[in-house]
């Protein structure tokens, strides 16, 4: 079942990421990583790992890549949640990283969460040195200036103007800024089964968008409980979302038609897929 394997794949990924943050010195700084990579659901590392497994390979061999992800993604939130950026204090149920250890240490955790998101990636385990060159340019790319960081900007620039985003450009958003770092992740097996990764990368550019829509709808219809977050802050500051501009009813049909996009992208992998089929229906079913 997909949610046993999603958890079994997140308590690995954790295990490996306590492991590589174990003899450090025991700082406020290293503290604040360890307490920002706890909790969530794990998707990134699933898709790493499930993508080692699709191609036949024991998934411990990209269980450094999933862990990168995960920390990379980490970074992401605690920057994301900054008083400079959306400003939230609450994260995973929990107060966020500016909140319980100070702005600057959250600046630096997040900072570090990146460069061992990159030290992740050189571990021999993940094969030759240049599939491990390849996920790292890859990784790069997808969180830099052409992705993650370019969404974030995106995202700043929107709360500043004049008129709301249209469909297009949150799209163009969403996709930089929750995409990217879905379709790396989803991508990775492949790299390092050496396989070309093009119907993953289909995949996950339809998983991402379906993902960041379900965001929207249980933004608006979710419980703040278990999505251990603040919910409507968007509507709050006037921003569009997928909602504001497709309504409840046209979301649900955006996203639905998402999933049957991700899981047709998956067709040449034939019942070997069906757990990621499986992903993709959970995204949209989710109620966290």
């Amino acid at each position: 079942m997909f949610v046993t394997v999603l958890a079994e794949d997140a308590a690995r990924v954790q295990g490996r990421l306590e492991a590589a943050l174990a003899d450090r010195a025991a700082l406020p700084l290293i503290e604040a990583m360890r307490y920002a990579v706890r909790g969530g659901k794990g998707l990134r590392g699933f898709l790493v790992m499930e993508g080692a497994r699709l191609h036949g390979l024991d998934p411990a061999r990209a269980l450094p890549a999933a862990a990168a992800a995960e920390a990379l993604h980490a970074y992401s939130l605690v920057h994301d949640d900054l008083p400079a950026m959306d400003d939230d204090d609450l994260r995973r149920g929990q107060p966020t990283v500016h909140v319980r250890w100070g702005e600057a240490t959250a600046i630096l955790a997040g900072d570090a969460l990146q460069s061992l998101a990159f030290e992740l990636l050189t571990d021999p385990v993940l094969g030759a040195a240049e599939v491990r060159l390849a996920l790292v340019a890859g990784l790069a790319r997808a969180v830099g200036a052409e992705g993650m960081v370019l969404g974030q900007a995106l995202d700043m620039a929107a709360g500043a103007a004049a008129a709301p985003l249209g469909l297009d450009e949150i799209t163009r958003l969403q996709q930089a800024k929750t995409g990217a770092l879905i379709g790396w992740s989803a991508e990775a097996g492949a790299l390092i089964a050496g396989t070309d990764p093009a119907p993953l990368a289909a995949f996950a550019r339809a998983l991402g968008l379906a993902f960041q829509i379900a965001d929207d709808i249980l933004d608006v219809t979710g419980d703040a409980a278990k999505a251990g977050k603040r919910l409507q802050k968007d509507a709050a500051a006037g921003k569009a979302t997928f909602v504001s501009l497709l309504g409840l009813e046209g979301a649900h049909a955006r996203a639905k038609a998402l999933v049957e996009e991700a899981e047709a992208a998956l067709a040449p992998y034939g019942a070997a897929a069906d757990t990621l089929r499986h992903c993709a229906r959970f995204v949209i079913a989710r109620e966290m």
